[in-house]
């Protein structure tokens, strides 16, 4: 079998990326993240990036392509995708989390970051310094 391909999105609107804070598993409950999930069989990453975000923020994005590399995960591989707010798009809100913030460059690395995208930070702060979301 494949290893699964999980999806994170660096959703960014006016120079600040949306965090989510996970409700669970236990373990990770409190942390942040960027909202995501598995690939479905058949779907590609960009259709997997907006169906996520419709699911987890009940708002509509254009995926915009990858932020730095493939990072190997315990199901399989992340791969984060920049993506921008949809025009008329519903403000994001936390349906499968506790919370939704935006965090500007300079706060990225002291979010509370799960693992996994913590090993980004670097990418989501260069993703922010060069001005993301005015492409």
């Amino acid at each position: 079998a494949r290893a699964a391909v999980v999806i994170a999105t660096a959703l960014v609107r006016d120079g600040r990326l949306l965090v989510a804070r996970r409700a669970r598993p236990v373990e990770l409950a409190g942390r942040w993240e960027l909202p995501g999930g598995r690939v479905e069989p058949g779907e590609d990453e960009s259709a997997a990036v907006a169906r996520e975000c419709r699911e987890e923020l009940g708002t509509d994005v254009i995926p915009d392509g990858r932020v730095g590399t493939d990072l190997p995960i315990d199901i399989g591989v992340l791969r984060v995708h920049h993506a921008r707010p949809a025009p008329g798009a519903a403000e994001p809100r936390a349906l499968e989390h506790t919370a939704v913030r935006r965090v500007d460059a300079a706060e990225v690395p002291a979010v509370h970051w799960v693992d996994a995208d913590r090993a980004v930070t670097a990418d989501l702060v260069r993703l922010l310094a060069d001005g993301a979301d005015s492409r």
